[in-house]
């Protein structure tokens, strides 16, 4: 298996061009980060967790040519607003592009793509079939997901594990039932907003308790606001097997 990380960052803080933080204006790559998102390649299957608003730009950077579906961790615009963009992956394969989410992300999508779910199809729009989602075990083409039901301060959110690697973001708060579907995960994403406290997201220091309770081998941080600095600098304050995930990493599995 084969998981690229197609971008680290978030919406949360202050637009890029209206800032001159070290982050923002560092020349270091992995510093530049586009929203949140992952492609999970297995044998011939390609899946992409999310496609925000950046999504176009990350399926041209990594050279997508095939995706077969896309699965939505929750709803909010950082994480769905790309998926208009899927029009390029239906012309070429000629087929609707499959898309997992829970009823509620469901809803949210067709009413953000009114125009996609018409009863009258204006030529060249989006096709896609929506496929539901819960808390239990499901198949995408092959590759089995382990959904992960974690808070975004009161909203539900689900991460995945797939096999020995585990995607979790947007979260501030976990149940220790749904926490015990991360033992023994090797890889571990995890979201580190900032340092200073916020009200859905885990910061540096709570993302880093929760690595070294779950005790993965390798854990690697995402979902990064520039108000936590640049890439260069925390890596050196991070324990042993933290590491902080960058826009292009890649990992076998």
């Amino acid at each position: 298996m084969k998981i690229t990380f197609l971008g680290t960052g978030t919406s949360q803080g202050v637009p890029v061009i209206a800032c001159d933080c070290a982050v923002c204006v560092s020349t270091d790559k992995r510093d530049n980060r586009l929203r949140s998102s992952i492609l999970v390649e297995w044998n011939s299957t390609s899946v992409v967790i999310d496609c925000g608003p950046d999504f176009r730009y990350q399926m041209l950077r990594a050279g997508v040519k095939k995706l077969d579906a896309i699965v939505f961790t929750h709803e909010h615009k950082d994480h769905i607003a790309g998926l208009d963009d899927v029009r390029a992956f239906n012309f070429k394969l000629n087929r609707e592009m499959d898309v997992f989410a829970a009823p509620r992300v469901q809803e949210a999508v067709i009413r953000e793509f009114a125009y996609v779910f018409a009863s009258i199809k204006y030529p060249g729009i989006p096709k896609v079939n929506l496929v539901e989602i819960g808390n239990k075990p499901f198949t995408v083409h092959g590759i089995e997901f382990k959904p992960i039901e974690v808070m975004h301060y009161k909203l539900p959110v689900f991460g995945f594990r797939i096999g020995d690697f585990s995607y979790i973001t947007d979260m501030k708060t976990i149940k220790d039932e749904e926490k015990e579907k991360l033992k023994g995960t090797k890889v571990l994403v995890l979201n580190a907003l900032q340092r200073e406290s916020h009200v859905s997201h885990l910061t540096l220091e709570e993302a880093i308790e929760l690595a070294k309770e779950i005790k993965a081998e390798q854990t690697y941080f995402t979902h990064i606001s520039h108000r936590l600095g640049k890439h260069e600098d925390l890596e050196r304050e991070l324990p042993k097997g933290i590491d902080l995930a960058y826009d292009g990493l890649v990992l076998s599995m």
